[in-house]
This record gives structure tokens, sequence and C-alpha cells, in this order.
């Protein structure tokens, strides 16, 4: 059974499993499930049309489910949060639920999400990714698996952060961010996330060095996009680290409107005197 503070409000209709704590003076709302072993801590709040697998920990003051910031949104709109297993939303973290009828903002399981971080309406949030304090996502961006947005990192509507790519604190992007890579300041790729791609469970050295070859293909060797892509597309042999940034790259190449924002480009190191 549940164990729900005297001073909570929990709708009766709200669908709470085995073990769920529900600390002093959250807020619960209909058409709310949440999963068996999961903590709410004191002033957290899950607003209707939200549910969240078990064992998650929601800290104070987080507020999931949220209306969209979105000045065309009805409030009438029958939209949802959905979230995985095992995540930590720690003080302040905000998640809204989607624009559209029937849309949803989505969170996998195992993600981290520090003080201030948030997600907007039409997000996806895959398995493993780290949010640190005041890192935000807009509305409808994809952020990649095992992805880490450092602190205070801005990302703009419709743009797709890959796999395994690692932004600098207080960086910016509008562009799109290939899987593995390295970005900081405005919309700057400046090489590959080693430590990452080390870290990366179940990659081989020689996953490693073909996904450094599309990386190069990319932005080292001075190619068009497209031949770069083409030069890639001959390797039927890679794996499935560097048949992901093929992919992603792919993908961006052929994306239309309001996705067609590009591929960061390389940051070039400045010589001595440069502005």
């Amino acid at each position: 059974m549940p164990t729900i503070h005297p001073t909570a409000i929990v709708h009766r209709d709200a669908r709470l499993g085995d073990d769920v704590e529900v600390g002093p003076y959250c807020i619960v709302e209909d058409d709310v499930t949440i999963g068996a072993g999961s903590v709410l801590r004191a002033h957290s709040v899950v607003r209707r049309h939200t549910s969240l697998g078990q064992r998650n920990l929601v800290e104070s003051f987080a507020v999931l489910g949220g209306e969209p910031q979105d000045l065309k949104f009805d409030p009438a709109t029958v939209s949802f949060l959905r979230i995985g297993d095992d995540n930590t939303f720690r003080e302040g973290v905000t998640i809204s639920r989607a624009t559209g009828e029937g849309l949803a903002t989505t969170v996998g399981s195992r993600t981290f999400w520090m003080t201030g971080a948030h997600a907007g309406h039409n997000a996806v949030v895959e398995d493993e990714c780290i949010l640190v304090n005041g890192a935000v996502l807009a509305g409808h961006t994809i952020l990649g698996r095992r992805a880490i947005l450092s602190a205070h990192i801005g990302v703009h509507q419709y743009c797709w952060i890959g796999e395994g790519a690692m932004g600098q604190g207080n960086s910016a992007v509008t562009m799109h961010v290939p899987p593995y890579s390295l970005f900081a300041n405005v919309n700057r790729v400046v090489g590959l996330n080693s430590v990452g791609l080390r870290r990366w469970p179940g990659l081989a050295e020689n996953d490693r060095r073909q996904v450094k070859e599309a990386f190069a293909l990319t932005y080292r060797r001075g190619l068009p996009l497209r031949e770069a892509l083409a030069r890639m597309d001959e390797h039927a042999d890679w794996g499935v680290a560097a048949h992901a940034f093929r992919e992603f790259i792919h993908r961006v190449v052929k994306a239309s409107h309001p996705h067609d924002r590009g591929l960061c480009p390389l940051r070039r190191r400045s010589r001595v005197g440069d502005d």
C-alpha cells in the first residue's frame, strides 16, 4: 500500500503502486499513475495525464506534467507526460506535457535531472541522460541516449542532440549535434566525446575507431556533407555506434521544416592574435 502524508492532496482517481511514498504538501492530480517504489518528496507536484514508472524519485518543488508554455495551447487538450523507471528529478525540475491532442512528452529510464532543469512540451529524453543544474530543452527537442547537458545549456526547439553527446556549460544549440560529440559556445562542435566513448557499455576499440572515421569524414576532410555521407555509406561493415552516427547525419540532411536546422559546424582553433 502507498504511504501518503496527511497534508498531501491526492486525487481519488490517481493510481499509486505498492510502496509509493507521497510526502508532505505534495499534489497528485487526476489521471496520474505512479509506479511501485516511487517517492515524492515534500511540496512536489504531479499534474494530470502524467505517468511515472517504478522507483522514481521526485524532489521538492519539482512539477511534472505541467501545461505547455505555449501560447496557443488549449487547456482542454488531453496530452501526456510519460516517464520510465529509476529516474531522479531534483529540486525545482519542470517537465511539460505535450502540445497536441493525444501526444506525449516522453522521458526514458535511469535519467538524472539536477536542480532547475527543464524539458518543454513534446520533448523526448532517452535513457540514461543527465541534465545538470539549469539545463533546458525547448519543445519538440530530442536528447539521445546517455547524452549530458552541463549547467545552463539551452537547446532550441526542434533540435536533436545525438546519443552520447556532451555539452559545455553555458553553451547554446540552435542546430543538430551528432552522436558522441562535444559541443560548446553557440552552435559549435569541438571534437569527439572520447571519454564517453571509452565508457560506453559494449563498445570495443574497433567501434571507437569507426566512430572517429565517421566524425573525420563529417568534419575534418573538407567534404560537402552529402559527399561525406556517400563515403560513410561505403562502410557496410560498420558496427552499431558508427551506424548510429551515419544515420543521424542522414536524418539531418533529409529533415524538412521545422526540423531543417542543419548540423552544428566544427569550431576551428583560432591563432594567436585572431579576434
